[in-house]
């Protein structure tokens, strides 16, 4: 059990939650951050390596790979802005290439859950593209493909919540229409622990969500329900996404460069296909997203987030 474990992108939300649960589990971990001093406040700082590297500079991460068994990729770099595509493309090339290099075993990636075969936006599209180049090296990729994730600090999450909390009558897209099968942050944990351990899964592309599947909107509102809110949503056509981003990045924690993107996401629906993973992964027992949503609430003070 005394594995060497890199965990990257150290500083965001994904790993916040993992890291600690590798640690109770007897893992060695190495987080990866292009900004160690961010991770100074976790209650977990002094029981980790700490690599100060990037992605986007493949000399930085030779070091960084020495004895690693497995390695997690949970970056994304939607907050650069434009061009953010090609700079996640890029790091992604360099990181399989310096885990093939370093011998390492096993890589597990988080990706976006989208149809590649629909119009789908360019921040899907390219967490799709991610995945794809992470495998075109010889280092085995177990991907999961996840879409809104419930849990206190999630950014879709606070979106939700910020927007709903703020506005009796929340203003939205007809995107707001689509389909979405949102997931609790806990199974997301669940699945990315799991890849560590069942050999079933390695090498697989696994869509992942939640129980329900419902509209982009029901999701605002039954939030407001499980707050005791009165709210209504009121859709309206042909609103630019730069327009919703702006607004988004002036209510909520939300940066509007990331608001963008995620905006964007809703423009099709964000739905399991190919539920496989039900079956790879039986250990992984699912969370709706009402107890969620109800779990989310109890921590949603900054320390946990």
């Amino acid at each position: 059990m005394n594995k060497l474990i890199l965990v990257t992108g150290a500083t965001g939300y994904i790993a916040s939650r993992l890291i600690p649960r590798l640690l109770d589990s007897g893992y060695r971990v190495r987080c990866l951050a292009r900004e160690p001093l961010r991770l100074k406040g976790r209650s977990w700082f002094n029981q980790v390596d700490i690599f100060q590297a990037d992605v986007t500079t493949p000399e930085s991460l030779i070091r960084a790979f020495d004895g690693v068994d497995t390695a997690y990729y949970l970056i994304h770099n939607m907050s650069a802005g434009h061009g953010y595509t090609k700079i996640e493309l890029n790091g992604a090339h360099n990181f399989a290439s310096a885990a093939e290099t370093a011998g390492v075993k096993h890589i597990i990636y988080l990706g976006g859950l989208a149809d590649p075969e629909q119009h789908i936006a360019p921040h899907m599209r390219s967490r799709i593209e991610t995945g794809k180049v992470l495998r075109e090296g010889k280092v085995p990729v177990t991907e999961f493909r996840a879409g809104v994730i419930t849990g206190s600090g999630s950014i879709s999450f606070e979106m939700i919540r910020f927007m709903t909390e703020l506005f009796p009558i929340v203003p939205g897209p007809m995107w707001m229409k689509n389909r979405s099968q949102p997931i609790a942050m806990q199974n997301v944990n669940d699945y990315l622990f799991a890849a560590l351990t069942n050999p079933n899964g390695r090498g697989g592309v696994f869509e992942i969500g939640g129980p329900d599947i419902t509209v982009y909107g029901d999701l605002m509102l039954r939030y407001a329900n499980a707050r005791g809110l009165q709210r209504k949503m009121f859709l309206l056509p042909g609103i630019p996404i730069s327009l919703m981003a702006f607004g988004v990045g002036l209510m909520t924690p939300v940066p509007y460069p990331i608001a963008y993107a995620l905006i964007g996401g809703l423009s099709a629906d964000s739905i399991v296909k190919h539920p496989e993973a039900l079956k790879v992964f039986p250990e992984v027992k699912l969370i709706d997203f009402d107890s969620a949503t109800q779990k989310a609430l109890k921590i949603t003070h900054p320390d946990h987030i």
